[in-house]
């Protein structure tokens, strides 16, 4: 569905990150899609069939697309629906949204992805795609039917939140999805050093009197998913690397030339350890919040293109999940909402350029998964976010869409908010008042 009426968003502050423009200018939208772009210029006479928008030189952006969202649709709808996650999204300028497979029953299946995409058409507040599950039941043991999968639609293959244990069939699932040049994302986790784990190891940890986790674990895990990406010439997404000791076994990667991308969560980039505060369960998460010097590195490794995209790992728990002693409590955070704003923080504290960060939740998942999305040139989707990076906000979660409302922002002042969301050429989200 597209609008019927052609809309001119005019005296924006532009941000294209495929150009790395940023500067005054504007668009045309109509039928779904960009006409027209005018940067560091004005249209002349519209038509007056053209709707005007002044955007009062508010950041004028490509809709953000975020590569890992976990809903409870299907299987446990009372967290999350697809339908409350793309209010959710509309509301934060996410415009596209991967949904991972870690469902009941599991997105194992071409007929699941099928159920997925055809409940996602009759929701119009964004584009939802789906991620199927490498292995069959994401128990790690037996390949699921990637290649039927993706002919069904799924955009990658994952085992969400679990690691796949077995080094051959990791190796398997690497040279099978390579046939299909499919990616495959991938989270670090050794599960023997993480087993029982609820903090980040350390002293804090220690203090606090909960079950660690070592950042050793990421990284050994890491090192064994390069080696068998070399062997098998595959794609592979580090999935939420979060530890200074991690990247350098990315980095080396890399030099390699090896196919080999690397995602890092908002939280990760705004919160450290100690923010567990007083066993704040909110602040729980999958893989756990780090030290503040890995917070630190993983800033210093956006910023120079060492990790290509920043994620809202949005994972929806309600109350009942988490208001439970620390290490009991269900891991993970709403975000969907909060990521834009908290990107911005950067922005804000002057460790990124705007154009950089934006390329982080834009173009390079575009890029990464093959969409037309991302960027903001004649002929690209009309899917856009304007937004008042300078207006205080006050996150309160008890007012979030999400169905969910763990967020551990919650209280916390940010800058940035998200006056019109635009997907397909349509108003899907505008700020009240």
């Amino acid at each position: 569905m597209t609008s019927a009426q052609p809309l001119a968003l005019v005296n924006a502050r532009l941000v294209d990150p495929e150009s790395g423009y940023d500067g005054p200018g504007g668009v045309i939208v109509s039928e779904g899609v960009i006409a027209d772009v005018a940067k560091g210029r004005e249209f002349g006479k519209l038509s007056k069939a053209v709707r005007v928008v002044d955007c009062g030189g508010a950041l004028l952006a490509p809709g953000l697309i975020d590569l890992r969202v976990r809903t409870g649709e299907p299987g446990a709808e009372t967290k999350e629906t697809l339908a409350s996650a793309a209010k959710a999204a509309a509301a934060g300028g996410v415009t596209s949204f991967v949904v991972q497979p870690d469902t009941a029953p599991a997105i194992d299946d071409p007929s699941v992805v099928d159920f997925i995409l055809r409940r996602a058409r009759d929701i119009d507040s964004a584009r939802i795609l789906v991620a199927g599950a490498a292995t069959r039941g994401l128990k790690g043991e037996q390949m699921a039917e990637i290649g039927l999968m993706r002919e069904a639609g799924c955009v990658y293959v994952t085992d969400a939140g679990k690691p796949i244990v077995d080094s051959k069939v990791m190796q398997r699932v690497l040279t099978y999805a390579k046939g299909f040049d499919a990616l495959l994302a991938h989270r670090p986790m050794d599960p023997w050093l993480a087993k029982g784990g609820a903090a980040t190891g350390g002293e804090f940890a220690g203090r606090m009197g909960l079950p660690s986790i070592s950042p050793m674990a990421e990284r050994i895990m890491l090192e064994r998913d390069v080696a068998l990406l070399e062997a098998t010439g595959g794609r592979l997404l580090v999935d939420q690397i979060s530890s200074a000791q991690a990247l350098e076994t990315l980095q080396r990667a890399k030099k390699k030339g090896l196919r080999i991308n690397a995602s890092v969560s908002i939280n990760h980039l705004s919160f450290n350890e100690l923010d567990i505060g007083d066993y704040r369960t909110f602040a729980k998460l999958n893989p756990p919040l780090r030290g503040e010097d890995d917070r630190q590195a993983l800033i210093e490794a956006l910023a120079s293109g060492l990790i290509d995209i920043v994620v809202s790992s949005h994972s929806p728990a309600p109350a009942e999940d988490k208001r439970l002693p620390f290490d009991e409590a269900a891991p993970g955070a709403v975000g969907l909402e909060t990521l834009l704003p908290a990107l911005l923080s950067l922005y804000h504290d002057e460790r990124l350029a705007l154009v950089d960060l934006i390329r982080a939740v834009t173009l390079a998942p575009a890029e990464l998964l093959g969409l037309r999305g991302g960027r903001i040139s004649p002929g690209a989707p009309a899917d856009l976010v304007l937004c008042d990076i300078d207006a205080p906000i006050i996150v309160d979660a008890a007012r979030l869409l999400s169905k969910s409302k763990n967020s551990p922002f919650d209280g916390r002042r940010l800058q940035g908010q998200v006056l019109m969301t635009v997907v397909d050429g349509r108003v899907v989200h505008r700020a009240e008042g």
